[in-house]
């Protein structure tokens, strides 16, 4: 039994990590128990957001999974709790979650356990075979239920009829995350006030705005996310999907975007009340709306590189290489303050080379580089002309004007040989700069508030 942790997609993460981590053990594993206490407050259960049968049949070669703790003698067994330390090798488990597990009892009963806070306990390095797992866990058996699929899918559908093309873009932008960064946003003395009363309700908070925004750690705002994507050569008349919960200053926050790309829409403006009520009261059950269509967008593009960024680069990658750009926010943070210093030209100059490696080509990532929900590359093969192109190139193949028509501008097909990779490096983009893809695992606050890492991490 495991109980997961945080939001949706760091909840996906440990049902994924949850049947791998069964497969070692060769032990049967209960339908995983969805995070119901922490900030996110949702009280949805597993077969709410995922198709539970299908989830148990479509792994049945794999791992036995059943809905519930089979009772013995008319009574559940109380299982035995304990928490595995992050990151726990295929070595670790057999160490030390095996011997609990096959711990004779004196009337030979089935031993339970129960594994607590269950994100980020498995290595992200394993064999192939059980790497290959994960990704059937993940791109095959974790189905959402009919009604969220077919609500996601109106959704991307009204974004078809409003253009053939759109961008998705998941701002992470909510007063609590804002406060939790840790970050100064240029909302003068109004935002340093109300950010820091909020920042007062936790004692492991202990920001610096300005090392964080040194080290690319903060979120884009939308005014910087709108520039990076005017300067990579999109359109004013591209539409735009934004996933988002509660914006911090809301319209007045959002009108700097607004003003760069006129055609936002959000789940509220393109559907009614009445269709998103079975939703609405349900975070996960929302997130899982906008996960829907951030994965059905042409290009798909994050301020921040959390849980859903990553996995949704991963699942783009593994379906088709569509789109994906990571904001270089390390690069672009002392090119947005000098912005006024230069002309556009100069300023969409430096964007393009500063965001080489980081736009989400087939090749970007060398095999084995990254987490591997971002970078699935046992999963995907190559083909026999030692060529792989994205689902975008090949229609930008068939027509030149295809930008000027409906938003995708010509990014050049950037390789890790290109942006200066070398073997010591995660990647090197441009400059031969290295960055490391997984340093956004280090939360800009301590360790011992789990909450304030829940909160940054989706």
């Amino acid at each position: 039994m495991i109980v997961t942790s945080g939001g949706l997609n760091q909840q996906r993460t440990g049902i994924i990590d949850a049947v791998v981590a069964a497969c070692i053990l060769n032990a049967t594993l209960v339908v995983p128990k969805l995070d119901q206490a922490s900030f996110w407050k949702d009280s949805s259960n597993f077969s709410e957001i995922f198709d539970a049968d299908w989830f148990i049949s479509s792994l049945s070669k794999d791992v036995k999974i059943v809905k519930e703790l089979p009772e013995m003698g008319g009574k559940h067994r109380a299982p035995h709790r304990m928490r595995v330390p992050r990151k726990c090798t295929e070595r670790c488990y057999l160490n030390r979650v095996l011997p609990a597990l096959v711990k004779k009892h004196f009337f030979h009963l089935m031993q339970v356990i129960r594994l607590t806070k269950f994100d980020y306990r498995l290595a992200n390095r394993l064999q192939t075979d059980l790497q290959k797992l994960r990704c059937r866990v993940n791109y095959h058996a974790l189905r959402f239920t009919a009604p969220i699929q077919e609500m996601g899918q109106k959704l991307t559908q009204r974004m078809r009829e409003r253009s053939k093309y759109f961008i998705a873009l998941h701002l992470r932008f909510e007063p609590d995350m804002l406060a939790f960064s840790g970050c100064y946003y240029g909302g003068g003395e109004k935002e340093r006030r109300e950010l820091g009363a909020l920042r007062k309700r936790w004692k492991g908070l202990h920001p610096n705005p300005e090392k964080g925004r040194r080290q690319g750690r903060c979120p884009l705002t939308p005014e910087e996310v709108g520039l990076m994507l005017r300067a990579l050569g999109y359109s004013k008349d591209v539409h735009i999907y934004v996933a988002s919960g509660e914006i911090y200053g809301g319209a007045r926050t959002l009108a700097p975007l607004k003003a760069l790309f006129p055609n936002l829409h959000t789940k509220e403006t393109i559907s009614s009340k009445e269709e998103l009520a079975p939703f609405s009261k349900y975070s996960s059950r929302m997130a899982a709306l906008d996960f829907i269509v951030c994965d059905e967008s042409d290009a798909f593009v994050a301020n921040n590189n959390g849980n859903m960024a990553k996995i949704l680069a991963g699942r783009r990658r593994y379906f088709g290489h569509k789109r994906t750009i990571r904001p270089n926010a390390k690069r672009l943070y002392p090119l947005f303050l000098n912005r006024a210093n230069m002309s556009w030209d100069a300023f969409s100059s430096k964007v393009h080379m500063f965001q080489k490696g980081f736009m989400g080509e087939p090749k970007e990532l060398r095999p084995g580089r990254g987490e591997f929900h971002e970078n699935p590359s046992t999963c995907i093969c190559e083909r026999t002309d030692g060529k792989a192109k994205s689902q975008n190139d090949q229609i930008l193949d068939s027509s030149s004007d295809r930008g000027k028509d409906i938003g995708e501008p010509a990014v050049p097909n950037y390789t890790g040989e290109e942006v200066g990779e070398s073997d010591d490096d995660e990647d090197a983009p441009a400059e031969k700069e290295v960055i490391d893809l997984e340093m956004d695992d280090e939360p800009l606050v301590g360790p011992d508030d789990p909450e304030l890492e829940q909160i940054l991490s989706d």
